[in-house]
């Protein structure tokens, strides 16, 4: 078994937005440069496959597939944030598949866990939108083909600066998939407040807290141990995803907040502590935003070492008045859902 599956192909570097666009190939480059040149024991580098059109018909509106595909080898402005260029659908089918394949290598037992480094990124994508840099949402995906193979509970943590409204409305009447976002709040796309808690049959199975700018690792210690935890343990998941936007970093030049690489290290010493724990250790990270070069790739590379088992990183201790207030107000909202909130 391969303790740490890594997807990657050069196409995902051929998706090229423009040269002044935070969403660049060098994004992609520099992590893979940082994994050559300080390699990591048990990590294995291996070329994903293309999604199919079911794989992509079980999040996406025919509408929207048929419109992406028609600007295949095209140049095109999709919204003032998302832009094409002549391999950006082919990239973007690749990074679905390589989502895909990653839960059937975990879930197959042929990988301990798995990191999708691939672009465009997913989780702003709609059903039937494309929209903040992405085109496809590849957790989401994901999700629905770990339900196909029989997860009967798939986790999805997002920890991107900004929130993941895609992933959020693919499932927001669904109790067989659990979204968890930590995220800058208010902040782009104006989504993820913490009355945001899904409806019907997916009530309370939506689970956001926004923190305001300047938030901390330590902060974001405050809501995985008082809130993420204690609701991912009790919901028992089969499957762990990590939507792993890293533009919380400190030296983000689009994010507001200030976590380290330790801190990024410390969630996911978290959720794979979660995973080993709940589901066999069956946990799949997929690459989201993220646009300091250098505090990208360093924070991939630390939790590539956490995946593989050659580092552990904690939170650590204290939380400010201002993220104590908001993890409070998320946990108002969820109590009536996952009482163990409420001790």
């Amino acid at each position: 078994m391969t303790q740490t599956l890594l997807l990657t192909d050069p196409l995902f570097l051929r998706h090229d937005p423009g040269e002044e666009h935070p969403e660049r190939p060098a994004r992609l480059a520099r992590i893979l440069h940082l994994l050559e040149t300080e390699p990591i024991h048990g990590t294995e580098r291996r070329a994903p496959r293309p999604a199919t059109e079911e794989e992509l018909a079980s999040v996406h509106t025919p509408r929207l597939r048929a419109y992406l595909q028609g600007l295949r080898g095209r140049h095109e402005l999709v919204d003032p944030d998302t832009v094409t260029s002549p391999d950006s659908y082919d990239a973007a089918v690749l990074a679905a598949g390589a989502s895909v394949q990653a839960v059937d290598e975990v879930l197959a037992g042929r990988s301990r866990n798995a990191f999708v480094l691939a672009r465009p990124p997913g989780h702003h994508a709609e059903p039937d939108k494309a929209m903040g840099f992405c085109l496809f949402n590849n957790v989401a995906i994901a999700a629905e083909a770990a339900r196909r193979q029989g997860a009967e509970r798939v986790l999805i943590l997002d920890w991107d600066v900004h929130h993941g409204n895609g992933t959020q409305a693919a499932f927001w009447t669904r109790r067989d998939v659990l979204y968890m976002s930590a995220h800058q709040y208010p902040y782009y796309p104006q989504t993820g407040a913490p009355f945001e808690v899904g409806e019907g049959p997916g009530a309370g199975y939506t689970v956001n807290c926004g923190l305001p700018a300047g938030g901390k690792d330590a902060d974001y210690g405050a809501l995985f141990q008082d809130l993420f935890l204690p609701v991912a343990e009790a919901f028992r998941p089969d499957l762990v995803l990590v939507s792993a936007g890293f533009d919380a970093h400190h030296r983000d030049p689009l994010g507001g907040m200030e976590l380290t690489e330790r801190g990024f290290g410390a969630m996911c010493t978290a959720m794979k502590t979660l995973a080993d724990s709940t589901c066999g250790g069956r946990l799949v990270l997929l690459l989201e935003g993220g646009y300091s070069l250098e505090g990208l790739s360093r924070s991939v590379h630390t939790c590539v070492e956490v995946l593989a088992g050659e580092a552990k990183d904690s939170f650590p201790e204290g939380v400010s008045r201002e993220a104590a207030a908001a993890l409070q107000r998320s946990r108002e909202a969820l109590v009536r859902y996952w009482p163990g909130l409420g001790r």
